[in-house]
C-alpha cells in the first residue's frame, strides 16, 4: 500500500519482541554498575535533588516528588514509582537507604503496609550525597528526557559502588539479577587494596569483604568456602539464620533473617503445634513492640526439653532460616548485561570512578583557568587604571579599544566593562592578587593529579577513606560457622503408645488408643461396616495398599479418634482410578512381606520399600489382566519359611520362600502354574489362599464343616519347585473356605 511499510508478520514480531526485551534489560530491570541504580531509582533521586530535598531540607509530600518524577523523567504508573521510592526509604529493605521518610513507610512484618503518597513526606538521606555531590561538576553525561524538554544524567557520579552496598533484585527478559547488600567499610577497604595493587587476588579481597551484610542482625551461616565460590563465579545462595537467646528456659528470637516476617514465622510454628508436630512446645508469643522490634518467644513444656534440638527443628522447618539467591548480573560500563565476579565488579567500578574523577578534575581545571584568565584582565585594569577609565569615558567603542590597547580577549574586555566602581578600590586589588595566587596553586595541584598516576590514585584512595569514615558503620550481620539444621523425624515428636486402626468398607478411618478395643463391636455409620483393622504403635508408619497395587504412608497421630465415626481416608490420600484401600500394614508385623496377585505372580518386598511421602502414593505391584491383589503375607524367616498357595480348583503347592525374588516393585515371578485353558474358562482358576509357612508349622484346610490338618510329615506330597502345577487336595477338601497356619508346639 502507498505510504505504508510492508513487513512479514514473523519479522515484525521478532523485532518488536527484541526491542521490548532490550528495553526491559537496559532501561528497567537491571542496574548499572556505575551508580547501582535502575532508571526509576536514579530519576527519583535526581528529581528530589532538583526539588531541593537534601538531607538537611524540610520534608516534602511524597506525592510532590512522584509527580515531578512522572511529569519530567519517568512517564509510567504512579503506584510503581511510589513503591520504588518506598523501598529506597525502608531501613529494613535497604542497607543504606537513599530516602528518609516521615510517616508510615511500612513495617518489617508487612513491607507493603505503607501509607499512600499523599500522607507520607520524604527527603533524601545523608547517604544519597555520595551519589549527588559531584553531579554539577562535569562528571556525567547528560541525555534528553522522554519529551526532549529537559536533560537528565545517564548515571549518577557515585563515590562508592552503591550496587554492592545496597544490592538489588530484578527480573528482565531471559535474565535476572539478585545482588545482596554489603558493608560500606569492608567494600572501601577492598577498593583501596585494588587501587594500591591491581593484581590483588580474590582471596586477598575477601579478607576485607567477608560476605554480604544485610540490614538485620541475623546470622549468615553459609560456609566461608561457599561464599568464596559465590564471589568467584558471581552466582550462588547465601543462608541466614535468626539469632536467639535463652531467658528463663524460654527461647527468645530477637533478630530475624532479611525480609522475614515475625507474623509468618508465628503462623508456621503455630500450625506445627496444631498438627501435633511440636508436642514439646506449650506456647508461642509475639512480644514485639517499639522497645523490642523483634521478640518472638517459644515456650517449651518443661525444662527437660532439648532446646538445641528444638531450635534446630525450627530452623529447618520455618523462615527462622532462609536462603537468598546471589546473581551478580548487571549492565557494565560497556552498556552490556553480564554476570561478574567480585574482582571484576570492583575493577570495572574503579574504571568508572577513575573516569568520573578525571572528568571532575578536568572540569575544575577548566573553571580555574577561565577564572585566572578573567583575573589577569582585572590585574591589567589595576596596572593601567587611569588609562582604562579614560578609554571607557571617551571611546565610542570601549570594548574594541580596550582589546587593542592592552591585548585583551573579548571575555576579559566584557568582564572589565562589568566592573563596578567600588571594585576599583585598593582592597579589591589585593583580593584579586590573592585569588590569583590561590588559583595558580590549585591549578598546579590539579595538573599534578591529572599527569601523575601515583598522585591520582592516592587522591582517590583518600576520597574513599574519607567517605568510609563519614558514611560507614559496623557490620550488622555476623558471619558464623553453624552445623546444618535438621528437622525432627515423626518418631521424635510422637508419644509412643499402642494404637488400633479401624477402616470401614466405605473408606472411613479412625485410630483408637490401645489394643483392647474389639473392631467387630465398633459402631459404624448407617450402611457401613468393618473392612479391616491393624494393631500397631503410634511411632510406626502405616502402609495402606489400594486395589491398583499402590502404597501410601501415614502416621496414626494425623488420624481422627475412634470416639467418632472417623473421616474419609481420601482426605489424607489421593486415590486414583476409583481405587479403594484394601489392606493396612505395619512394621510391627514383619520387616518383609510376600506380595502376590490372584493370577499367580509374586515377590518378596522389604517394608521400607512401601514407604512414600507422596500423597498420591507409589506403585508397588503390577496387576495385569484384571488381577486382584492378595493379602500381603508377613515373612518370619526369609531363609527357612515356605509358601503355601491354594487355587480355586483345590490345588495346593508348597515351595521354599527363597525361590522368590526380592524386589522393590514389579509383577514378580510365577508362584504356581495355571494352564491357559483354566485361565480363559468361564470359571477361571486363580489363587484363592496364600500363606507363608514357618519351619515345622501345620497347615489346616477348612472346607465347609470339615478340616484337614497337614503336619510337616504329611506336606511332602505338595512340596515342589516354584511355578509348578501343584497337587489336588483330597476329595471333600478341594473347595477350601479357609487356609490356616499353626505353629507346631510339640
Amino acid at each position: 500500500m502507498d505510504g505504508h511499510e510492508q513487513i512479514a508478520f514473523q519479522e515484525f514480531a521478532r523485532k518488536a519482541y527484541l526491542n521490548y526485551s532490550m528495553y526491559v534489560i537496559l532501561d528497567r530491570a537491571l542496574p548499572h554498575i556505575g551508580d547501582g541504580l535502575k532508571p526509576v531509582q536514579r530519576r527519583i533521586v535526581y528529581a528530589m535533588s532538583q526539588l531541593g530535598l537534601s538531607s538537611t531540607a524540610k520534608f516534602k509530600k511524597s506525592a510532590r516528588t512522584v509527580g515531578d518524577v512522572l511529569g519530567k523523567f519517568h512517564p509510567h504508573g504512579d503506584t510503581a514509582c511510589y513503591e520504588a521510592m518506598v523501598l529506597m526509604a525502608q531501613p529494613f529493605s535497604l542497607r543504606y537507604p537513599l530516602v528518609q521518610g516521615q510517616g508510615n513507610w511500612g513495617d518489617p512484618n508487612d513491607p507493603k503496609s505503607f501509607a499512600a503518597m499523599r500522607y507520607t513526606e520524604s527527603r533524601l538521606s545523608r547517604y544519597a550525597d555520595l551519589l549527588l555531590d559531584e553531579l554539577d561538576q562535569g562528571t556525567v553525561e547528560w541525555v534528553p528526557n522522554f519529551d526532549g524538554t529537559l536533560n537528565e544524567p545517564r548515571q549518577l557520579p557515585a563515590r562508592l559502588p552503591n550496587l554492592l552496598l545496597n544490592g538489588t533484585t530484578g527480573i528482565a527478559v531471559g535474565m535476572a539479577t539478585s545482588i545482596l547488600p554489603h558493608n560500606l567499610r569492608e567494600v572501601a577497604k577492598a577498593l583501596v587494596l585494588l587501587i594500591e595493587d591491581d593484581t590483588a587476588s580474590l582471596d586477598e579481597l575477601i579478607k576485607h569483604i567477608k560476605g554480604p551484610d544485610f540490614p538485620t542482625a541475623a546470622e549468615i551461616i553459609t560456609p566461608a568456602e561457599d561464599i568464596r565460590n559465590i564471589y568467584e563465579t558471581g552466582l550462588g545462595r547465601i543462608k541466614m539464620r535468626a539469632r536467639f537467646r535463652i531467658e528463663d528456659g524460654d527461647i527468645v528470637y530477637h533478630a530475624l533473617p532479611y525480609h522475614t516476617s515475625a507474623e509468618k514465622i508465628y503462623e508456621q510454628i503455630a500450625t506445627q503445634m496444631a498438627d501435633k508436630k511440636l508436642p514439646m512446645v506449650s506456647d508461642i508469643r509475639d512480644e514485639s513492640d517499639h522497645e523490642d522490634p523483634t521478640r518472638l518467644v517459644v515456650i517449651p513444656k518443661s525444662g527437660r526439653v532439648d532446646l538445641s534440638a528444638l531450635t534446630d527443628h525450627l530452623f529447618a522447618t520455618t523462615d527462622l532460616e532462609k536462603s537468598y539467591s546471589f546473581n551478580m548480573n548487571m549492565i557494565g560500563i560497556n552498556g552490556r548485561p553480564a554476570v561478574k565476579n567480585l574482582k571484576t565488579l570492583l575493577k570495572e567500578w574503579l574504571v568508572f570512578r577513575f573516569q568520573t574523577v578525571r572528568n571532575k578534575l578536568s572540569f575544575q581545571l577548566e573553571k580555574v583557568v577561565t577564572r585566572l584568565h578573567i583575573l589577569e584582565g582585572f590585574r591589567t585594569v589595576f596596572l593601567n587604571l587611569d588609562q582604562v577609565i579614560q578609554i571607557i569615558r571617551e571611546s565610542d567603542h570601549p570594548k574594541q579599544d580596550l582589546i587593542k590597547a592592552f591585548d585583551l580577549t573579548r571575555e576579559q574586555a566584557d568582564a572589565i566593562l562589568e566592573i563596578r566602581l567600588r571594585q576599583l578600590a585598593r582592597l579589591e586589588e589585593i583580593k584579586i592578587l590573592s585569588e590569583i595566587k590561590a588559583l595558580e596553586t590549585r591549578k598546579k595541584e590539579i595538573d599534578s593529579l591529572l599527569n601523575d598516576e601515583t598522585a591520582f590514585r592516592a587522591y582517590i584512595v583518600e576520597e574513599i577513606r574519607s567517605d568510609a569514615k563519614k558514611y560507614g558503620d559496623k557490620r550488622l550481620s555476623p558471619i558464623k560457622k553453624r552445623k546444618e539444621a535438621e528437622a525432627f523425624s515423626v518418631t521424635d515428636v510422637i508419644e509412643v503408645t499402642p494404637v488400633t486402626l479401624i477402616l470401614s468398607e466405605n473408606g472411613w478411618i479412625r485410630s483408637a488408643k490401645g489394643h483392647d478395643i474389639d473392631p467387630e463391636n465398633v459402631k459404624f455409620r448407617t450402611g457401613d461396616s468393618l473392612r479391616c483393622h491393624l494393631r500397631t504403635r503410634s511411632d510406626k508408619p502405616i502402609v495402606f495398599l489400594d486395589s491398583t497395587g499402590r502404597s501410601y504412608t501415614l502416621y496414626s497421630h494425623v488420624l481422627p479418634s475412634a470416639r467418632s465415626n472417623g473421616e474419609p481416608l481420601t482426605g489424607h490420600l489421593s486415590l486414583q482410578n476409583n481405587a479403594r484401600i484394601c489392606f493396612m500394614l505395619s512394621e510391627t508385623l514383619a520387616s518383609h512381606f510376600l506380595m502376590a496377585s490372584d493370577t499367580g505372580y509374586g515377590f518378596i518386598i522389604q517394608f521400607s520399600d512401601f514407604l512414600t511421602h507422596f500423597k498420591n502414593g507409589k506403585s508397588v505391584i503390577t496387576l495385569k489382566n484384571d488381577a486382584v491383589l492378595m493379602p500381603p503375607c508377613p515373612v518370619t524367616m526369609l531363609e527357612t519359611d515356605a509358601v503355601a498357595a491354594v487355587t480355586t480348583k483345590g490345588r495346593m503347592l508348597i515351595f521354599p520362600l527363597n525361590e522368590l525374588p526380592r524386589l522393590k516393585k514389579g509383577q514378580g515371578n510365577k508362584l504356581i502354574t495355571i494352564p491357559r485353558k483354566e485361565q480363559v474358562s468361564s470359571d477361571p482358576e486363580k489363587i484363592k489362599f496364600l500363606a507363608t509357612l514357618p519351619l515345622h508349622a501345620n497347615i489346616v484346610i477348612h472346607s465347609k464343616k470339615h478340616s484337614l490338618v497337614l503336619k510337616p510329615g504329611n506336606q511332602a506330597d505338595y512340596v515342589k519347585k516354584r511355578g509348578t502345577r501343584g497337587k489336588l487336595l483330597p476329595r471333600g477338601y478341594r473347595s477350601v473356605d479357609k487356609l490356616e497356619v499353626r505353629l507346631n508346639e510339640t
